[in-house]
């Protein structure tokens, strides 16, 4: 009785180490909702940061992001709004994009870097996809981003 007792504890703990483990790891993957949005003819389906732990957390942690998906981030209110790439495992390509919805400035970013990426104007919107998406879907400065048909 003493071995089996013995025994038992370290399996215990064992099997709550790996209980935990996955539970960090869902909740560090917790999903966004998904939006639709269209650029020319293009539509594609984007993960939605609309609170500001959602945005601080944003793709952090990402070891992959499909070929069209990304994420938008919806700020409050229209203003300087600057992005930096720590934590951040893959390379990005950001839009900063106004409230009509146009694309203002766009810029690559390397992962695990600090450089602040601000735009030249206020904004509302920021769309990060992989980095050259938009180059290899032709949009540019200037286009616009619709949110529906």
């Amino acid at each position: 009785m003493g071995k089996e007792r013995r025994w038992r504890g370290p399996r215990i703990k064992g099997l709550l180490f790996i209980l935990f483990l996955l539970w960090m790891s869902s909740a560090h993957s917790q999903s966004f909702p998904k939006i639709p949005l269209y650029f020319h003819q293009k539509e594609i389906w984007v993960e939605v940061a609309t609170t500001p732990e959602e945005r601080n957390r944003g793709l952090m942690g990402r070891k992959h992001l499909g070929k069209d998906d990304g994420m938008l981030f919806i700020f409050e209110k229209e203003d300087f709004h600057g992005f930096w790439m720590k934590d951040t495992l893959i390379p990005l390509s950001i839009a900063f994009i106004d409230k009509e919805g146009r694309i203002v400035w766009m810029t690559d970013m390397k992962p695990f870097t600090l450089d602040s990426h601000i735009p030249p104007r206020p904004i509302l919107y920021a769309l990060e996809m992989n980095q050259g998406w938009f180059a290899k879907n032709s949009i540019h400065v200037g286009d616009i981003v619709r949110f529906s048909k």
